[in-house]
Protein backbone atom coordinates (compact mmCIF):
# COMPACT_ATOMS: atom_id res chain seq x y z
CA UNK A 1 0.00 0.00 0.00
CA UNK A 2 1.23 3.48 -0.85
CA UNK A 3 2.22 6.03 1.76
CA UNK A 4 -0.42 8.64 2.53
CA UNK A 5 1.21 11.96 3.43
CA UNK A 6 -0.73 15.01 4.60
CA UNK A 7 0.96 18.33 3.86
CA UNK A 8 -0.31 20.53 6.69
CA UNK A 9 0.24 23.84 8.44
CA UNK A 10 -2.59 26.05 9.60
CA UNK A 11 -0.60 29.14 8.64
CA UNK A 12 -1.34 30.30 5.11
CA UNK A 13 1.33 31.15 2.57
CA UNK A 14 3.99 28.73 3.80
CA UNK A 15 4.25 26.73 0.58
CA UNK A 16 1.94 23.76 1.21
CA UNK A 17 0.46 23.64 -2.28
CA UNK A 18 3.74 24.51 -3.97
CA UNK A 19 5.35 21.62 -2.09
CA UNK A 20 2.57 19.12 -2.88
CA UNK A 21 2.49 19.99 -6.59
CA UNK A 22 6.25 20.03 -7.14
CA UNK A 23 7.28 17.26 -4.74
CA UNK A 24 4.58 15.05 -6.25
CA UNK A 25 5.77 15.90 -9.75
CA UNK A 26 9.39 15.03 -9.08
CA UNK A 27 8.46 11.82 -7.24
CA UNK A 28 6.51 10.82 -10.36
CA UNK A 29 9.43 11.76 -12.61
CA UNK A 30 11.62 9.50 -10.46
CA UNK A 31 9.30 6.61 -11.28
CA UNK A 32 6.87 6.65 -8.34
CA UNK A 33 3.11 6.38 -8.84
CA UNK A 34 1.63 9.49 -7.22
CA UNK A 35 -1.89 10.68 -6.40
CA UNK A 36 -2.46 14.29 -5.31
CA UNK A 37 -5.72 15.00 -3.48
CA UNK A 38 -6.64 18.68 -3.30
CA UNK A 39 -8.49 19.33 -0.02
CA UNK A 40 -8.40 23.13 -0.17
CA UNK A 41 -11.53 24.85 -1.48
CA UNK A 42 -9.27 27.44 -3.15
CA UNK A 43 -8.22 24.63 -5.47
CA UNK A 44 -4.70 25.90 -6.02
CA UNK A 45 -3.23 22.42 -6.48
CA UNK A 46 -5.98 21.76 -9.03
CA UNK A 47 -5.21 24.86 -11.09
CA UNK A 48 -1.49 24.22 -10.56
CA UNK A 49 -1.88 21.16 -12.77
CA UNK A 50 -3.81 23.11 -15.38
CA UNK A 51 -7.31 21.88 -14.46
CA UNK A 52 -10.16 24.39 -14.84
CA UNK A 53 -12.07 24.24 -11.53
CA UNK A 54 -15.18 25.80 -13.06
CA UNK A 55 -15.61 22.94 -15.51
CA UNK A 56 -15.41 19.99 -13.15
CA UNK A 57 -18.25 17.48 -13.16
CA UNK A 58 -16.98 15.90 -9.95
CA UNK A 59 -14.44 16.84 -7.34
CA UNK A 60 -13.14 15.70 -3.97
CA UNK A 61 -16.31 17.25 -2.50
CA UNK A 62 -18.41 14.51 -4.11
CA UNK A 63 -16.10 11.87 -2.69
CA UNK A 64 -16.14 13.17 0.89
CA UNK A 65 -19.80 14.15 1.10
CA UNK A 66 -21.44 11.56 -1.17
CA UNK A 67 -18.95 8.66 -0.86
CA UNK A 68 -18.09 8.64 -4.57
CA UNK A 69 -14.95 6.46 -4.98
CA UNK A 70 -11.77 8.45 -5.52
CA UNK A 71 -10.95 6.21 -8.49
CA UNK A 72 -14.01 7.63 -10.26
CA UNK A 73 -12.79 11.20 -9.75
CA UNK A 74 -9.02 10.91 -10.16
CA UNK A 75 -7.73 12.16 -13.49
CA UNK A 76 -4.33 11.99 -15.17
CA UNK A 77 -2.17 15.10 -15.39
CA UNK A 78 0.50 16.22 -17.83
CA UNK A 79 3.02 14.50 -15.54
CA UNK A 80 3.27 10.82 -16.37
CA UNK A 81 2.55 8.70 -13.31
CA UNK A 82 0.77 11.48 -11.40
CA UNK A 83 -3.02 11.58 -10.99
CA UNK A 84 -5.10 14.31 -9.39
CA UNK A 85 -8.32 14.35 -7.38
CA UNK A 86 -9.32 17.98 -7.96
CA UNK A 87 -11.11 20.44 -5.69
CA UNK A 88 -13.93 22.84 -6.55
CA UNK A 89 -15.50 25.82 -4.80
CA UNK A 90 -18.23 23.52 -3.44
CA UNK A 91 -15.65 22.12 -1.01
CA UNK A 92 -16.02 25.32 1.03
CA UNK A 93 -19.35 24.02 2.37
CA UNK A 94 -18.13 20.50 3.08
CA UNK A 95 -17.26 21.08 6.73
CA UNK A 96 -20.80 22.27 7.50
CA UNK A 97 -22.28 19.28 5.69
CA UNK A 98 -19.96 16.83 7.42
CA UNK A 99 -20.68 18.06 10.95
CA UNK A 100 -23.90 16.06 11.57
CA UNK A 101 -22.61 12.88 9.90
CA UNK A 102 -21.50 9.80 11.82
CA UNK A 103 -17.76 9.04 11.63
CA UNK A 104 -17.25 12.46 10.04
CA UNK A 105 -13.53 12.42 10.85
CA UNK A 106 -13.03 9.16 8.94
CA UNK A 107 -14.75 9.95 5.64
CA UNK A 108 -11.46 10.39 3.83
CA UNK A 109 -9.92 7.34 5.49
CA UNK A 110 -12.46 5.00 3.93
CA UNK A 111 -11.91 6.58 0.54
CA UNK A 112 -8.11 6.44 0.58
CA UNK A 113 -8.05 2.86 1.88
CA UNK A 114 -9.79 1.81 -1.33
CA UNK A 115 -7.23 3.43 -3.64
CA UNK A 116 -3.90 3.66 -1.79
CA UNK A 117 -2.65 0.32 -3.14
CA UNK A 118 -2.66 1.79 -6.65
CA UNK A 119 0.00 4.38 -5.75
CA UNK A 120 3.37 4.69 -4.07
CA UNK A 121 2.52 8.11 -2.62
CA UNK A 122 -0.81 9.77 -1.91
CA UNK A 123 -0.23 13.46 -1.12
CA UNK A 124 -3.00 15.39 0.65
CA UNK A 125 -2.95 19.17 0.19
CA UNK A 126 -4.63 20.45 3.34
CA UNK A 127 -6.42 23.80 3.76
CA UNK A 128 -4.74 26.50 5.90
CA UNK A 129 -6.75 25.65 9.02
CA UNK A 130 -7.17 22.90 11.59
CA UNK A 131 -10.81 22.29 10.68
CA UNK A 132 -12.67 19.10 9.83
CA UNK A 133 -11.07 18.64 6.41
CA UNK A 134 -7.58 18.80 7.90
CA UNK A 135 -8.67 16.41 10.68
CA UNK A 136 -9.90 14.03 7.96
CA UNK A 137 -6.53 14.28 6.23
CA UNK A 138 -4.56 13.63 9.43
CA UNK A 139 -6.81 10.70 10.30
CA UNK A 140 -6.30 9.16 6.85
CA UNK A 141 -2.55 9.84 6.66
CA UNK A 142 0.41 7.71 7.62
CA UNK A 143 2.49 10.82 8.20
CA UNK A 144 2.53 14.61 8.11
CA UNK A 145 4.84 16.81 6.05
CA UNK A 146 5.10 20.31 7.53
CA UNK A 147 6.32 23.24 5.41
CA UNK A 148 7.74 26.14 7.44
CA UNK A 149 8.69 29.40 5.78
CA UNK A 150 12.04 30.98 6.62
CA UNK A 151 10.48 34.20 7.86
CA UNK A 152 9.71 35.92 11.12
CA UNK A 153 7.22 34.00 13.31
CA UNK A 154 8.08 30.80 11.41
CA UNK A 155 7.44 28.65 14.48
CA UNK A 156 4.26 30.49 15.39
CA UNK A 157 1.38 28.04 15.38
CA UNK A 158 3.62 24.97 15.16
CA UNK A 159 2.84 24.13 18.79
CA UNK A 160 -0.87 24.12 17.99
CA UNK A 161 -0.33 21.92 14.94
CA UNK A 162 1.75 19.43 16.93
CA UNK A 163 -0.93 19.43 19.66
CA UNK A 164 -3.55 18.63 17.01
CA UNK A 165 -1.37 15.83 15.63
CA UNK A 166 -1.05 14.40 19.15
CA UNK A 167 -4.83 14.54 19.62
CA UNK A 168 -5.31 12.70 16.33
CA UNK A 169 -2.82 10.08 17.50
CA UNK A 170 -4.60 9.67 20.83
CA UNK A 171 -8.14 9.40 19.49
CA UNK A 172 -8.22 8.63 15.76
CA UNK A 173 -4.92 7.54 14.21
CA UNK A 174 -2.31 6.07 16.60
CA UNK A 175 0.16 5.39 13.77
CA UNK A 176 0.37 9.01 12.60
CA UNK A 177 3.92 10.37 12.52
CA UNK A 178 5.71 13.50 11.38
CA UNK A 179 7.60 12.49 8.24
CA UNK A 180 9.55 15.72 8.15
CA UNK A 181 9.68 19.50 8.09
CA UNK A 182 10.52 21.39 4.90
CA UNK A 183 12.06 24.85 5.10
CA UNK A 184 10.59 27.04 2.36
CA UNK A 185 11.01 30.56 0.98
CA UNK A 186 14.67 30.73 1.98
CA UNK A 187 16.40 33.94 0.92
CA UNK A 188 20.16 33.51 0.98
CA UNK A 189 20.63 37.30 0.83
CA UNK A 190 19.22 37.84 4.33
CA UNK A 191 20.49 36.95 7.77
CA UNK A 192 16.90 36.35 8.86
CA UNK A 193 16.45 33.28 6.68
CA UNK A 194 19.65 31.72 8.01
CA UNK A 195 18.67 32.52 11.59
CA UNK A 196 15.18 31.05 11.17
CA UNK A 197 16.55 27.90 9.52
CA UNK A 198 19.00 27.44 12.39
CA UNK A 199 16.26 27.99 14.96
CA UNK A 200 13.94 25.45 13.33
CA UNK A 201 16.73 22.88 13.18
CA UNK A 202 17.59 23.54 16.82
CA UNK A 203 13.97 22.82 17.83
CA UNK A 204 13.22 19.92 15.48
CA UNK A 205 16.59 18.32 14.81
CA UNK A 206 16.75 15.59 12.18
CA UNK A 207 13.05 15.90 11.45
CA UNK A 208 14.01 18.84 9.23
CA UNK A 209 14.92 17.86 5.68
CA UNK A 210 18.42 18.79 4.52
CA UNK A 211 16.97 20.25 1.32
CA UNK A 212 15.87 23.88 1.62
CA UNK A 213 13.42 25.44 -0.84
CA UNK A 214 14.57 28.93 -1.89
CA UNK A 215 12.47 31.90 -2.84
CA UNK A 216 12.07 31.57 -6.59
CA UNK A 217 10.34 33.68 -9.20
CA UNK A 218 9.90 30.59 -11.38
CA UNK A 219 8.11 28.71 -8.57
CA UNK A 220 5.73 31.65 -8.26
CA UNK A 221 5.19 31.93 -12.00
CA UNK A 222 4.58 28.27 -12.80
CA UNK A 223 1.00 28.04 -11.38
CA UNK A 224 -0.15 30.91 -13.61
CA UNK A 225 0.74 28.67 -16.58
CA UNK A 226 -1.03 25.69 -15.03
CA UNK A 227 2.21 23.75 -14.75
CA UNK A 228 4.49 22.33 -12.06
CA UNK A 229 7.89 24.01 -12.17
CA UNK A 230 9.39 20.86 -13.72
CA UNK A 231 7.31 21.45 -16.84
CA UNK A 232 7.78 25.21 -16.75
CA UNK A 233 11.46 25.85 -15.94
CA UNK A 234 13.21 22.65 -14.95
CA UNK A 235 16.55 24.50 -14.86
CA UNK A 236 15.48 27.01 -12.20
CA UNK A 237 16.72 26.99 -8.61
CA UNK A 238 13.24 26.18 -7.32
CA UNK A 239 13.00 23.19 -9.65
CA UNK A 240 16.42 21.94 -8.59
CA UNK A 241 15.41 22.22 -4.94
CA UNK A 242 12.21 20.20 -5.33
CA UNK A 243 14.06 17.59 -7.39
CA UNK A 244 16.53 17.26 -4.52
CA UNK A 245 13.70 17.12 -1.97
CA UNK A 246 11.97 14.29 -3.86
CA UNK A 247 15.24 12.34 -3.90
CA UNK A 248 15.71 12.96 -0.18
CA UNK A 249 12.14 11.89 0.62
CA UNK A 250 12.67 8.64 -1.29
CA UNK A 251 16.04 8.06 0.38
CA UNK A 252 14.62 8.56 3.86
CA UNK A 253 11.66 6.33 3.09
CA UNK A 254 13.89 3.54 1.77
CA UNK A 255 16.09 3.81 4.86
CA UNK A 256 13.04 3.64 7.14
CA UNK A 257 11.60 0.66 5.26
CA UNK A 258 14.94 -1.14 5.48
CA UNK A 259 15.09 -0.44 9.23
CA UNK A 260 11.53 -1.71 9.76
CA UNK A 261 12.27 -4.82 7.72
CA UNK A 262 15.35 -5.56 9.84
CA UNK A 263 13.27 -5.20 13.00
CA UNK A 264 10.68 -7.60 11.61
CA UNK A 265 13.40 -10.11 10.81
CA UNK A 266 15.06 -9.90 14.23
CA UNK A 267 14.55 -12.93 16.50
CA UNK A 268 12.17 -12.59 19.40
CA UNK A 269 13.73 -13.33 22.79
CA UNK A 270 11.49 -15.14 25.23
CA UNK A 271 12.32 -15.13 28.91
CA UNK A 272 15.51 -14.03 30.58
CA UNK A 273 18.99 -15.35 29.82
CA UNK A 274 20.30 -17.89 32.28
Amino acid sequence: MGQIVACANQKGGVGKTTTVVNLGTYLALLGERVLVIDLDSQGNATSGFGVDKSRLDRSVYDAIVDDIPLADIARPTAVRGLDLVPAAVSLAGAEVELTPLAQRERRLTRLTEAIAAEYDYVLLDCPPSLGLLTVNALTAADSVLIPIQCEYYALEGLTQLVATINLIRDHLNPALSISGVVLTMYDARTNLSAEVAAEVRRHLGDRVYDTIIPRSVRLSEAPSFGKPVALYRDDSKGAQAYRALAAEVRRRDRRREKHEASLDAAPTLIGEPA
